[in-house]
């Protein structure tokens, strides 16, 4: 009986002395949507993040991301696909920058401008 308390105790301050991680704190939560049918094509949409190809969006689909804080480029282009017409542009779409703090959840969404693609601040919806 003493050996199980003293065991029980030691496992107990193990746990105590592991540091706890908040992801709330350290991170911020980029969530990008394409529910809408804002965008007139069925082509996919790639979604670029400081110039790496990071998602790909069909309609009605979103995804997200956790980033530390700070400023994210974010762009998007259509992909070449199955579908006919789904040809990427010549031009390489501008660019869109955001500043993230720790414990932000942002959503954006895709929409269409006179000037191509772009995303757009939506309600988080929950």
């Amino acid at each position: 009986m003493r050996w199980s308390f003293f065991g029980l105790v030691s496992l107990l301050s193990l746990f105590a002395a592991v540091p706890q991680a908040s992801a709330a704190e350290d991170y911020a939560v980029l969530i990008i949507s394409r529910e809408r049918l804002e965008v007139p094509t069925n082509c996919e949409i790639g979604l670029y993040i400081n110039d790496q190809l990071a998602g790909r969006l069909f309609q009605e689909q979103s995804t997200s991301f956790n980033f530390p804080a700070g400023r994210v480029s974010l762009r998007l282009k259509l992909l070449p696909g199955q579908a006919p017409g789904c040809l990427p542009g010549l031009l390489a779409p501008k660019a869109q920058e955001i500043t993230l703090k720790n414990g932000d959840v942002r959503k954006l969404r895709i929409a269409q401008g006179a000037d191509g693609m772009y995303l757009k601040a939506a309600k988080l919806g929950y």
